[in-house]
């Protein structure tokens, strides 16, 4: 059999196996299908990601289900999921496909290309990463962004995105969160609710004080506002007619003089600069608020997010935060 066409191991062994390149070749192709199928939970979802027709993808896991003598795939109207095996198999597949990437591109050191999928928190986007984003292009030329937005911590593997960037403590152990920035935080209101309520000045000042009521999205629950007093975090819930989950509409409300709120600094800056809202209890700001991309704990870093993490972290290091 000519070299050309086969893969043969290495003459110290035994005896020799051949496997022919096109089979290998169909064999990376048929796992890149499988671990694209689970994480998406859809045949016609991983068909559109890969590119490639529905009937591709099909025949792609008959064969492989065919020839490993087991299901991997359990189908239903709705949903795709593995069965135990398909499970064990998933796993294996995405160390041996992201070992390859990596292993390539360190040999052909170059520079990461291929499409990036990533969720970006919507305020973060406007004043830090898409002002920014021609140069991360320009370095980065062979790199497409796909880019959502949003405040909640996405299902990364299910919904194929392969990182987020999110502000605040996070505490979903499914995800490896990779800090990038600390914001300063302010508390803050409006010179109309100042002049109803009055300035406070201590912590025991805010008694018979508003606030407008920041709800998690993870908990349904208000978010309290956070004083630091002697090196330690005071928490305090003041009354409030308004509760949102929005961060424009927040703002908005306090410059209404609907009551006090917590925001990074850099959100307000208009705010601040035409005297809508007005910064309280300087001496005892909120903490300060961390940002972080996150990416699945049970998938290797590929080179494109690393980069594109980098790159936040220059780009935050870089600005007034």
């Amino acid at each position: 059999m000519e070299i050309d066409n086969c893969l043969t191991m290495d003459k110290t062994i035994p005896f020799a196996i051949t496997i022919p390149v096109s089979i290998m070749m169909d064999r990376f192709q048929e796992m890149q299908i499988f671990v694209r199928i689970v994480e998406r939970r859809s045949f016609t979802q991983a068909a559109e990601d890969l590119q490639l027709p529905r009937a591709t993808v099909t025949n792609a896991i008959k064969r492989l289900e065919e020839r490993l003598g087991t299901r991997l795939l359990e189908r239903t109207t709705r949903v795709v999921t593995p069965t135990l095996d398909g499970a064990a198999y998933q796993e294996r597949c995405a160390r041996l496909l992201a070992d390859l990437e990596e292993t390539e591109e360190a040999f052909r050191n170059a520079a990461p290309k291929g499409l990036l999928r990533v969720n970006l928190q919507g305020t973060l986007a406007r004043h830090f990463v898409i002002p920014a984003l021609p140069a991360f292009l320009k370095r980065y030329p062979g790199i497409e962004l796909q880019i959502g937005e949003g405040d909640r911590l996405v299902d990364l593997v299910r919904e194929g995105v392969d990182c987020v960037l999110r502000a605040g403590n996070l505490q979903d152990s499914s995800m490896i969160a990779r800090r990038v920035a600390l914001l300063e935080q302010v508390t803050c209101a409006s010179p109309a609710y100042l002049a109803e309520y009055g300035t406070p000045r201590t912590i025991e000042e805010l008694d018979g004080h508003r606030s407008v009521n920041f709800v998690s999205s993870a908990t349904g629950k208000p978010y309290p506002l956070e004083f630091i007093i002697n090196d330690e975090v005071k928490q305090l819930m003041l009354t409030s007619s308004v509760s949102v989950t929005g961060a424009e509409v927040y703002t908005a409300c306090a410059v209404a003089g609907l009551g006090l709120i917590q925001v990074p600094r850099y959100r307000i800056a208009e705010e601040l600069q035409s005297d809508r809202l007005r910064i309280l209890l300087t001496d005892l700001g909120p903490p300060a608020l961390p940002v972080s991309v996150l990416y699945p704990q049970n998938r290797q870093l590929s080179a494109r997010v690393r980069v594109f993490a980098d790159w936040l972290r220059e780009i935050f290091d870089g600005a007034s935060v």
